[in-house]
């Protein structure tokens, strides 16, 4: 990053940051020659013009050529913006990459946004425009995923930046970019937060509070104990008994189809809001990230959020089994057979398998609303993990149609999913069980856990079109996504958005 002032450039007229000023995030591309000067945005071109062609002059002589996803920092060019990132997009026009399941344009600018607001977020300005670059959703949310942080319970907390568009085209495309990060922002802020602070009841009671402005369409149901106990969610209740935290079941309906009679999609999500593992008690290391261990339901969750938001035309059912899986004298113990709501038996030979017993009794119930299709999400093994890190969400589907939406949408949002297995020779291994009709895991554990957990939640589905996301190589985020911050990742929200979108928009074939 070069950080030019007056001391070396003098022309420039740099008096100093302005407080409370705006900052400027521009865009350029990689020259098409090997060594050549960068290629500025048309917003980048209209500035370079405002301040008589000072910025192409500085970026001629400040350095090597931008590189995609670094930036170059300029102060005193105009006194509208007295600090303007110059962030670089890459190649014009990339498109799809087939190697990566990507569009290359959208992640260019998301990750070149993200860095450059993050800069302007350094200088501790408050607010910044952004260069649409060609795509102003994109660029909308680099913006909002990027300056996100979880901060709630510091003291001292990093300036807050309030991202705008800078000119007027691409306003609608910049709003709804705004509202995809913000869902995905949503699940990031759930997953993030301490258990102790997001309980089942308080999750659920969240949740109600960020769709209560859309109650004409939108109606929530938080049901107790005792209406579990009525549905015969002997499975889910099995989980919920060792903690002193009572379960909740969220039930959500949006009806936002043309009748309300429409087939629903429904979204089925795992709220374990802690996961200590049990009586099989998982290794201190790192259990204070099973706090993200509802995962699934934040994303569904917060999916029905933004749809409410963008007003999709679909009908959408959002269920949670909320719940702590926790060690206590009630617990599960290794080896209990419970049952699931429609009969079957489960043996629990790991209590850390605890998600499929939730999810079980929740794709029983998703069965009762004639769903157009049936999709939920689990941050459910350590095995999808190793198996794709956090490259991809894992899709076990039986359904073709389904699937290729959900690939479709993933290109566009770039949180991509990849689909799994789903193998009878999985299925004969959760079915070959000594005392009931089912293990919890596989019979050789550490062989296709993934897998042998996605078959074992097919015998609860009857549905044609299902769908299985399994989340947890991609909960949490390190430095693999560039416009996200280190902590939850709130990851597939938007991918979750964008394939309700087109089902939306694909509103009666389903083959």
């Amino acid at each position: 990053m070069a950080f030019l002032g007056a001391a070396r450039y003098a022309s420039v007229g740099w008096v100093g940051v302005v407080p409370n000023s705006q900052g400027l995030v521009l865009g350029a591309y990689s020259s098409e020659q090997d060594g050549g000067a960068a290629q500025l945005t048309s917003a980048g071109d209209a500035f370079d013009k405002l301040v008589s062609g000072k910025l192409r002059e500085l970026l001629s002589v400040c350095g090597p050529p931008l590189k995609k996803g670094k930036t170059y920092l300029f102060h005193g060019l105009h006194q509208d913006f007295p600090s303007v990132a110059v962030v670089g997009l890459g190649k014009k026009n990339a498109g799809i990459n087939d190697q990566e399941n990507w569009n290359e344009d959208k992640e260019n600018i998301r990750a070149a946004v993200a860095v450059g607001c993050r800069q302007i977020q350094d200088l501790e300005i408050p607010c910044v425009e952004v260069d649409p670059c060609g795509d102003a959703q994109a660029a909308a949310e680099g913006a909002v995923l990027g300056l996100h942080e979880y901060n709630e319970l510091k003291q001292k907390k990093k300036t807050a930046v309030t991202p705008q568009l800078h000119g007027s085209a691409g306003s609608e495309a910049w709003q709804k970019g705004v509202i995809y990060a913000e869902g995905q922002n949503l699940a990031r802020y759930l997953m993030e937060a301490p258990a102790n602070y997001v309980t089942p009841i308080k999750f659920a009671e969240y949740i109600e509070q960020k769709l209560r402005s859309f109650s004409s369409n939108v109606k929530v149901h938080i049901r107790p104990e005792s209406w579990i106990a009525t549905q015969q969610m002997g499975a889910f209740l099995s989980v919920a008994k060792g903690s002193d935290e009572p379960p909740i079941f969220l039930e959500i309906h949006y009806l936002g189809g043309a009748n309300a009679n429409d087939s629903p999609l429904v979204f089925v999500g795992k709220g374990v809001t802690f996961d200590s593992g049990g009586i099989s008690l998982k290794p201190s290391s790192g259990m204070d990230a099973m706090r993200a261990d509802m995962g699934g339901a934040a994303t569904v969750c917060s999916a029905i959020v933004t749809a409410a938001a963008l007003n999709l035309p679909l009908n959408i059912i959002g269920l949670a089994p909320l719940c702590e899986n926790m060690p206590s004298g009630k617990a599960n113990k290794p080896g209990d057979v419970v049952r699931a709501k429609n009969g079957k038996t489960i043996q629990v030979d790991n209590t850390d398998a605890e998600g499929r017993l939730l999810l079980a009794d929740a794709l029983c119930y998703a069965h009762n609303f004639n769903a157009r299709a049936i999709v939920n999400a689990a941050t459910l093994t350590g095995a999808m993990d190793v198996a794709l890190g956090s490259a991809a969400t894992g899709v076990f589907t039986n359904s073709s149609w389904l699937w290729n939406h959900l690939y479709e949408a993933s290109i566009l949002t770039g949180d991509r999913v990849w689909r799994m297995p789903l193998f009878e020779h999985y299925t004969k291994q959760v079915t070959d069980c000594p005392l009931a009709d089912l293990s919890n895991i596989g019979k050789y554990s550490r062989a296709g856990g993934a897998c042998t957990a996605a078959a074992f939640l097919k015998e609860f589905v009857t549905a044609s079109h299902w769908a299985h996301l399994d989340i947890a190589g991609v909960m949490s985020n390190k430095d693999e996504v560039p416009y996200l911050r280190k902590g939850m990742a709130g990851r597939p929200t938007r991918t979750l958005v964008e394939f309700a979108a087109r089902l939306g928009q694909d509103s009666h074939n389903t083959k």
